[in-house]
């Protein structure tokens, strides 16, 4: 598995990127948190590709929410990726560069439907566990909050 920094405006990256945003907007509607390429762009986030034997298998990105604290955005491994550990080593990677940054802690917001039952197992087996709304987010019955200490 190859992850390297990249442009969520990449033309490569189009078509799995709509793929994760219509299928969050399809069980989350308007509570999606989903971010699009713009604002993947943006300079407190930081984006990166997951490539196996030269094919996109998946994306990911951390949001700097202030000195100490991260964000986990758009965790999403290829269809044809799934159960392969794309989605592991996105956040492991994103975990060692949260880590790197001195971050204290690293939060997520996800949904509750059961599609999203396997990141949320992925999420808890790295040690994320539930938290309060943090940072801009409103608690609702379509999205839950989870966060990792890093002091430790």
């Amino acid at each position: 598995m190859d992850i390297r920094q990249d442009d969520p405006t990449a033309p490569y990256v189009a078509d799995l990127l709509a793929h994760h945003l219509e299928e969050l907007r399809s069980v989350m509607g308007e509570h999606a948190q989903a971010l699009d390429a713009s604002s993947l762009s943006a300079s407190s986030v930081t984006f990166w590709t997951a490539w196996h034997n030269g094919a996109l298998a998946g994306f990911g990105a951390l949001k700097q929410l202030d000195d100490t604290h991260g964000e986990v955005k758009s965790m999403r491994a290829a269809p044809t990726a799934r159960r392969t550990g794309v989605g592991r080593a996105i956040l492991d990677h994103i975990v060692a560069e949260a880590r790197k940054r001195g971050y204290a802690r690293l939060s997520l917001e996800t949904g509750t439907a059961p599609l999203h039952a396997p990141a949320i197992s992925l999420y808890r087996s790295v040690g994320f566990i539930s938290c309060a709304p943090f940072a801009d987010y409103q608690a609702s019955p379509h999205n839950q909050f989870m966060s990792l200490d890093l002091s430790r």
